[in-house]
């Protein structure tokens, strides 16, 4: 179902930002880092991304992602540039070829964000189950609940403008279930 153009660029984008966000965060301790980053950004952007190709499919459109090169060199870029500093980083999209109509765009916007709260919630129940693993599955969580809450926002071309068109009341239950995982919770762990 995902195409072997798609299956490239989603491993590079993954393995770009795994990179861009190790070096970000821990610039002297890349290596130590670099894998915890690879697995929270596997559940964080590959799955959201997924869920917005997979809706898409569901809803009879052809989906499929794309990588956006120079979002990503310009990520790297960041990263190496400011030894750490900031990175932001815009390493493509999902394009739904077809015309959607509010209420499909609507949702197949949602399902990225949806997928980030699951996940997010998911990591949360399981650090008291998995003690051993708690410092991995809390950062997971956290990146979760911040990449969902941020793609909320309701500002174009990020999925929070496109729920927000199609309908208000999911946006904001959204928008307050991603911001308090992203925001209130780590703050009480």
């Amino acid at each position: 179902m995902l195409s072997a153009r798609e299956l490239r660029d989603l491993f590079i984008s993954w393995i770009t930002l795994s990179i861009a966000f190790a070096w970000n965060l821990h610039p002297q301790t890349f290596f130590s880092y670099f894998f915890t980053y690879a697995l929270a950004l596997l559940t964080a952007f590959i799955f959201h991304e997924l869920g917005h190709k997979f809706t898409a499919i569901a809803l009879g459109y052809h989906a499929e992602y794309r990588a956006w090169s120079y979002g990503l060199l310009f990520a790297l870029t960041l990263a190496i540039v400011t030894n750490g500093a900031f990175v932001f980083a815009a390493p493509g999209a999902v394009y739904v070829f077809g015309t959607p109509n509010r209420r499909d765009d609507g949702l197949i916007s949602l399902a990225g964000p949806l997928m980030n709260l699951v996940v997010a919630i998911i990591t949360l129940v399981l650090i008291p189950v998995l003690p051993h693993y708690s410092s991995t599955l809390f950062f997971i969580f956290r990146v979760n609940a911040f990449l969902g809450f941020f793609n909320m926002l309701p500002v174009p071309p990020l999925d929070g403008s496109k729920i927000l068109a199609w309908n208000s009341a999911v946006w904001l239950l959204m928008s307050l279930a991603l911001g308090f995982l992203a925001f209130v919770v780590p703050a009480l762990v």
